[in-house]
């Protein structure tokens, strides 16, 4: 799942040295919840600056939003034709269009409806995250390591 164009984007979305590490001690599917909470803390931190008129810093946030959503877009593996991933290719898209939209329009309910999205898709994220430590847990156990 990780590959040399996924590693890049999430070192432009995060510059922070401690999430680094975290990003590279993470599970593939733990990078991608981080990733979802990157999305939906940057979109609220894009409307705190609407509010503000920072609109620099608003600029920033959703370009930030945006990097991320192209990092996970990219790391999908379309060539399996899965539906899953067709789906989620389709929704970053939107998503990534959205975000433009509402950067050029300063549109605080636009930021509000792709924040929604990515809120109603985590906890499924976040899920199959704990199945899958949970897994690694128990062959962990089971092998003596």
């Amino acid at each position: 799942m990780l590959n040399s164009r996924m590693l890049k984007q999430f070192n432009q979305a995060y510059a922070n040295d401690a999430l680094k590490a975290a990003i590279y001690g993470a599970s593939p599917i733990g990078i991608v919840v981080m990733l979802y909470e990157g999305v939906i803390k940057a979109l609220s931190s894009a409307s705190i600056a609407i509010d503000a008129g920072r609109f620099d810093e608003k600029a920033r946030m959703i370009n930030k939003a945006v990097d991320i959503l192209e990092g996970l877009r990219i790391a999908l593996d379309l060539e399996q034709g899965s539906e899953a991933a067709v789906n989620l290719n389709d929704l970053y898209i939107y998503m990534k269009m959205r975000l433009a939209k509402a950067s050029l329009k300063n549109d605080k309910e636009i930021l509000a409806e792709v924040k929604g999205l990515m809120e109603t898709i985590l906890p499924a994220w976040q899920q199959v995250d704990r199945a899958n430590a949970a897994a690694q847990a128990e062959a962990n156990s089971s092998s003596g390591a």
